[in-house]
């Protein structure tokens, strides 16, 4: 059997653009490709023609100047054959210029924009309607190519009323499916453009000619009852556009029919469908991913500036008039789109299967789009604690290193000090990953093997560390690395040697806001204990340490967030192991007076003095500070490491007799009667043994 003639010219021109000598196309090359995109050519010729009218536009933008030279360049190639086609009393070559236009949109919309707007365009192509009235082809080209233009600013603005009706007309009509679905598809992006160009401008959006309840049940009922692969296309781009809106989305969520087949749309392997449209809001796979997506999305997290200046705004909007007041100054505060109406939106989805899908996509595809989809829907997902195991069934975690790993370029020992170019939007998928990984232990998140551990760890410190992170990133990549250090001295060691990791984190131990400091600090006492360098530089090793981190963990001590305070004394717990450490914190002591006070305060508040420095405090308010066993115990071992970690004579005698002013040894004597009941203790032996150090060098203890 012979093959498909306009085929095999394409096959030969997607060779010649890989060739640096090919100028321009022949003129039956120019004329298979035109013609490649018409409903009577097969699907494989279609997706040729995607391929070759990419390599070419991809060509001519690389060698031009400037963006708007290669704009010019594309549409100076096709304007004139385009239009001339659209133009043409044969159906066949008037179907061959609206369906390339259309193609065009796809590919590159600058260039077929610049096209559309040439004088004669959009009155040849509304001809065509005439010229060919009972024409299902014509019709639904025409709808499409209006879709498409409709969805940018400059093309938008030249149509007129006449063509929302044609597409009300159309979209009512109950004998065409596909067409039904093409006009609603543009009468939604015509209504959601106009609304957002009369919001730039100050004016009043124009009413739509369908509303939005009616236009979603249309399309909702094309998803479920449709067979034609164009109408379903069609139905699942305009809910793409339609489910911000949050009325829809409750709609669309509790509808379990209709998600199921949504879900199934997604091809299960790679290669199962066609990619060619994977980067547009016309691909089913993109479309069912962003719905997915609009339907578990958050409202954004303002600052209390930015929630200040929304008020501002919508009482702004208000102001202006009775037609701008309800819809556009409450749109953002809808009830159903609060966090409780998210979180069931969420729950319904994953009932019905939406991770499946999710994973699906990330499997059947290597698009950049889809997978950011993909990414932002399972970060809205997790958001849901309750979410996090059933995401962790259905494969998330691996479907998120996959993204990531696409994401992040190959690191290379020049790369170090570095930074890479990462978006806001590359973050999404760590974050998702992150949140996992801080409520599941990291076997459940990565599997068995510590390989994959290990590979976490570089795009956690990148949310950590990079500038265009946020703070939140920043907080919720030290807690997962918080939960990865305890994995092995291995992980902990890899961890400690990130790139700028620990720069970052002494930074953020010194953070006014609570959590962000507890974070920072709680990681320390993990790497202190995990990671033989990071002890040595916290003060393990006088070689190496820095006095002024022992100092910080010491304040931390001091501060009234008891996590943070637990954090810090197990870093110094394993620290004062280290006889370095003790001579560094008696230094300290000697300089400042505030060491034994602080730790003293770890194991009774109500009995050791105040640091110095704090003694304007009131009486009172200090013994209120808050006790812990944990803290008990903590200060405890670090009294005790300390006594006994120290090497000069005259500095013993002088702690001790400090230990003795400050009430330290009271502090010890109470624990002890404290476990004359409970001789089986943890802490019962180190405070005896601190007792007794300090009874050695001339202390006298009452008990």
């Amino acid at each position: 059997m012979s093959s498909d003639p306009s085929s095999d010219v394409l096959d030969v021109v997607l060779k010649k653009t890989q060739d640096k000598a090919w100028v321009a196309f022949a003129p039956d090359e120019l004329s298979a490709l035109l013609s490649a995109f018409s409903p009577t050519q097969p699907v494989a010729t279609h997706t040729k023609g995607y391929l070759v009218l990419s390599a070419y536009c991809q060509r001519r933008r690389s060698e031009a100047p400037s963006h708007d030279e290669g704009t010019q360049s594309i549409s100076r190639t096709f304007e004139t054959p385009v239009v001339s086609r659209m133009a043409d009393t044969e159906e066949e070559e008037a179907l061959a210029g609206l369906t390339f236009l259309s193609a065009l949109f796809d590919v590159d919309h600058p260039s077929a924009s610049a096209i559309f707007q040439r004088d004669g365009t959009l009155e040849a192509m509304m001809d065509t309607l005439d010229l060919f009235p009972k024409s299902h082809h014509i019709d639904l080209a025409v709808a499409h190519l209006l879709g498409r233009t409709a969805g940018h600013k400059t093309c938008r603005a030249l149509l007129g009323k006449d063509h929302r009706n044609w597409l009300e007309w159309k979209s009512r009509q109950t004998n065409d499916a596909e067409l039904r679905a093409a006009a609603a598809v543009a009468l939604v992006k015509l209504a959601r453009g106009s609304s957002a160009d009369a919001m730039e401008v100050g004016g009043t959006p124009e009413q739509p000619a369908m509303q939005d309840d009616e236009l979603a049940a249309l399309m909702k009922g094309l998803v479920v009852d449709a067979q034609e692969t164009s109408s379903l296309a069609d139905a699942v781009e305009g809910l793409a556009y339609m489910s911000t809106n949050p009325a829809v989305k409750e709609t669309l969520s509790k509808d379990s029919t209709f998600l199921q087949r949504l879900f199934a749309l997604i091809p299960r392997r790679k290669g199962a469908t066609s990619e060619r449209l994977d980067e547009s809001t016309a691909s089913p796979l993109y479309g069912t991913v962003v719905i997915i997506s609009n339907l578990c999305a958050y409202r954004p997290r303002l600052s209390a500036e930015e929630a200040q200046i929304a008020k501002l705004r919508r009482m702004a909007k208000t102001a202006k008039g009775p037609g701008q007041s309800s819809q556009a100054a409450e749109e953002d505060l809808d009830p159903v789109d609060d966090d409780d109406h998210v979180k069931e939106r969420g729950r319904r989805l994953i009932k019905a299967g939406a991770m499946e899908a999710l994973t699906s996509a990330v499997r059947a595809t290597d698009s950049r789009a889809v997978r950011m989809a993909v990414s932002k829907a399972i970060l809205n997902l997790v958001e849901d604690k309750d979410n996090r195991g059933k995401v962790l069934q259905s494969g998330g975690a691996k479907a998120l290193q996959i993204i990531i790993q696409g994401l992040l370029p190959q690191s290379k020992p020049s790369d170090i000090g570095k930074t890479p170019q990462l978006e806001k939007e590359d973050f999404e998928p760590i974050q998702a990953l992150a949140k996992l990984a801080i409520t599941a232990a990291p076997v459940q998140v990565f599997g068995p093997n510590e390989g994959a551990i290990y590979d976490a760890i570089r795009p956690f410190a990148l949310m950590l560390t990079h500038p265009n992170a946020t703070l939140l990133q920043s907080f919720e990549a030290m807690m997962a690395l918080t939960n990865l250090s305890s994995q092995s001295p291995e992980a902990a060691s890899r961890i400690a040697g990130a790139d700028g990791l620990m720069n970052k984190v002494e930074l953020l131990m010194l953070e006014d806001h609570t959590l962000v400091r507890r974070a920072a600090t709680e990681l320390v006492c993990n790497l202190v204990a995990g990671s033989e360098e990071i002890f040595n530089k916290w003060g393990g090793d006088r070689n190496t340490a820095s006095k002024s981190k022992l100092q910080v963990l010491v304040a931390l001590c001091d501060i009234e967030d008891l996590p943070t305070r637990l954090a810090a004394s197990g870093a110094l717990a394993s620290l004062t192991a280290s006889p370095d450490a003790c001579e560094s914190l008696a230094e300290l002591e000697s300089e400042r007076h505030h060491v034994l006070p602080i730790l003293g305060q770890l194991v009774d508040p109500t009995v050791v003095a105040r640091p110095e420095a704090d003694a304007d405090v009131e009486e009172e308010e200090a013994g209120q500070l808050e006790s812990d066993p944990g803290l008990v115990h903590r200060g405890i071992v670090c009294l005790r490491n300390f006594f006994v970690g120290l090497q000069n004579s005259a500095t013993q005698m002088e702690i001790a007799s400090e230990a003795d002013r400050t009430g330290v040894v009271r502090a010890l004597v109470g624990v002890v009667k404290g476990c004359a009941q409970n001789p089986s203790s943890p802490i019962l032996r180190p405070a005896a043994e601190a007792l007794k150090w300090l009874l050695e060098h001339g202390v006298e203890i009452s008990v």
